[in-house]
């Protein structure tokens, strides 16, 4: 899927004013679209709105780095 100019596009409060790093999202009826705010003709994230709400909630329990138990495994250390 494809950035679709039909959607109104924001950034989060948390994004950076140096532009690095930062997505953008698009709430539809029945999704929230995320994309690359430095590519925004690139290709889009689509995630139901349910599964969004929870990402957000879990989100804002957690501290910064944390990932969801068993979700992903964290990178070794070389050495």
């Amino acid at each position: 899927m494809t950035a679709s100019s039909t959607h109104q596009w924001f950034k989060s409060s948390y994004s950076g004013g140096s532009g690095t790093e930062c997505v953008e999202a698009a709430l539809t009826p029945t999704t929230v679209l995320v994309r690359d705010s430095k590519r925004t003709g690139g290709p889009l994230l689509s995630v139901g709105s349910l599964a969004w709400s929870q990402f957000v909630a879990w989100g804002g329990t957690q501290p910064a780095g944390a990932a969801p138990r068993g979700a992903f495994p964290r990178a070794r250390s070389a050495g």
